[in-house]
């Protein structure tokens, strides 16, 4: 347990290294499938040459957008030792450790609207996002 004076003592930067550090013993959904999302996810794995029960849905931030962060999503093979796993909707999704404490809450949706097609992603951690939604900041 961490203590409060060690919050105030360290801020942010201390509570987001314990939390990275005991990353494998957090067992929480940290990205959600809505049921639209899935559907379209297991179509395109399909095309794409990938296998929605064993494959791997990669989830990821990156530097850039308009917003300063950008979402990557890709599909994958093989997990490596720094990610964490997580299935929801029968979908697998490997995260970086790196990029978790962005995506923690998040949900995928596909949306399919008059104003455009492609995945959403709502995430409560970012304050700002573009008009694309496809980039954010904390």
């Amino acid at each position: 347990m961490i203590a409060y004076k060690n919050v105030i003592r360290y801020g942010k930067t201390f509570l987001c290294t314990i939390f990275a550090v005991n990353l494998d013993k957090i067992n929480i959904t940290m990205i959600q499938v809505s049921e639209s999302a899935s559907k379209k996810i297991v179509d395109m794995m399909k095309d794409d040459g990938f296998d929605s029960a064993k494959d791997y849905v990669r989830v990821g931030v990156k530097s850039g957008g308009c917003s300063g962060l950008s979402y990557d999503l890709t599909f994958d093979k093989t997990i490596g030792e720094n990610d964490k796993i997580f299935e929801d909707n029968n979908i697998k999704i490997a995260v970086e450790k790196k990029s978790f404490l962005y995506l923690a809450g998040t949900i995928l949706e596909f949306s399919g609207g008059l104003n455009g097609k492609g995945f959403v992603f709502n995430n409560p951690n970012a304050s700002r996002t573009c008009g694309c939604g496809e980039s954010f900041s904390l």
